[in-house]
């Protein structure tokens, strides 16, 4: 992957236009044999309908130098997602490489949901479910690596989830990625969905894990059943062959008033390999991860919008929104932040939404946008734009 990078001119948004669809061009699109194609026009209308957050006919309607939305989609079924997965991974490994540097790392886990109202493309396993919102419990699920770092906050790893697969497979899928990464991963955060014994294994052998736990059982009510912070084991499927043991980091603090509620919080979180730390400085560290949330929101800022039932067209939306906003904070660190003492200073007006705008600015010219639409050759009436004198 090259970087366009000039320190002694201007950034433009022509320049933001090249890294985009340099990116792009990363992407494998066959096309369907036998139809000739320009697979640029192909890069720079995703692009468009992405930064734009538009469908792909709303882009091909209004440009000119574009095909129409049938032809496009025609070629973006043809992507294949396993080969898909693994350039936009090693794309994202070529991200993290540019700025952060060979130190270890500590990165977040967590599944991003994106609903759905459709039917099954192929069978009903492509689909998970999840809390409803907007009257449907289906989605498309993608399970997502997230370095922990203030100014370089990058999306590192990205694998697709299946509904009738184990979590724990996906997470696997998703660590052999980390594997891949140019620095030492020093620990790994996950959520409650990452709380079965098959999927804390796996984690525990690649870097130290908290996590935290699914309240159940009399095993882990007696556990928190305590009014002060400490260190114990706990024992998962006890007297199964599934039988797990893990410290367990049980925390005790105030709801101080939060949501109305007052007295005491008592949390626990899986700590694999992290006993040199305190239950409280375990608690710490698991906070952190909510900095996702966030690298989620301006993710969903920049996703084209499709009907297609296609998972693996919508997993090419997602995966191009990963890239760009990885894009941006490259842009945004590397490029446009002033040194100083104690760490960079990032630029505040350059927003994920002006960096998008920039890219829209150059693809409008690119493709030749239009600019005028045909009028309905009647007008207003003569008789509604007469004022009514009584």
């Amino acid at each position: 992957m090259r970087f366009l990078y000039h320190p002694d001119t201007v950034l433009t948004a022509s320049d933001l236009e090249k890294l985009a669809l340099g990116l792009l061009t990363e992407l494998p699109i066959p096309g369907v044999e036998g139809c000739g194609f320009d697979s640029e026009i192909i890069r720079q209308t995703l692009l468009q309908a992405t930064v734009d957050q538009k469908s792909i006919k709303a882009v091909t309607d209004t440009t000119r130098q574009t095909y129409s939305d049938d032809y496009t989609l025609a070629q973006l079924h043809t992507v294949p997602p396993d080969e898909l997965e693994a350039v936009v991974n090693d794309l994202l490994a070529q991200q993290a490489a540019m700025i952060l540097g060979l130190g270890p790392r500590i990165i977040c886990l967590d599944f991003v949901d994106i609903h759905y109202h459709g039917f099954p493309h192929a069978d009903d396993g492509e689909l998970c479910h999840t809390n409803p919102r907007d009257g449907t419990s289906q989605c498309h699920r993608y399970l997502v690596g997230f370095v922990l770092c203030r100014s370089k906050p990058l999306i590192v790893a990205v694998t697709p989830v299946r509904g009738d697969e184990p979590k724990s497979d996906a997470v696997e899928r998703l660590l052999d990625h980390v594997a891949a990464l140019p620095f030492d991963i020093a620990g790994l955060l996950a959520d409650r969905g990452f709380y079965d014994g098959t999927s804390i294994e796996r984690l525990d052998a690649v870097a130290p894990v908290a996590l935290p736990i699914i309240r159940g059982g009399e095993q882990m009510a007696e556990k928190l059943d305590t009014t002060v912070s400490y260190w114990t084991e706990y024992v998962m499927y006890e007297g199964s062959e599934r039988e797990l043991r893990f410290p367990l980091a049980v925390c005790v603090s105030y709801h101080r008033g939060n949501r109305g509620k007052h007295g005491l919080l008592v949390r626990a979180y899986v700590a694999c390999d992290l006993a040199d730390r305190t239950p409280k400085e375990v608690e710490a560290l698991y906070q952190k991860r909510s900095a996702i949330e966030t690298a989620f929101r301006t993710m969903r800022e920049a996703r084209a919008r499709t009907s297609t039932t296609d998972p693996t067209v919508r997993l090419l939306f997602i995966l191009v929104s990963f890239l760009l906003r990885n894009l941006w904070v490259i842009v945004r660190w590397g490029v446009l932040a002033t040194p100083r003492r104690g760490g960079r200073a990032l630029p505040v007006w350059f927003r994920f939404e002006v960096f998008r705008e920039w890219i829209d600015h150059a693809l409008d010219e690119t493709l030749c946008r239009k600019w005028e639409t045909p009028t309905n050759g009647i007008g207003i009436p003569a008789s509604y734009s007469q004022l009514d004198a009584g």
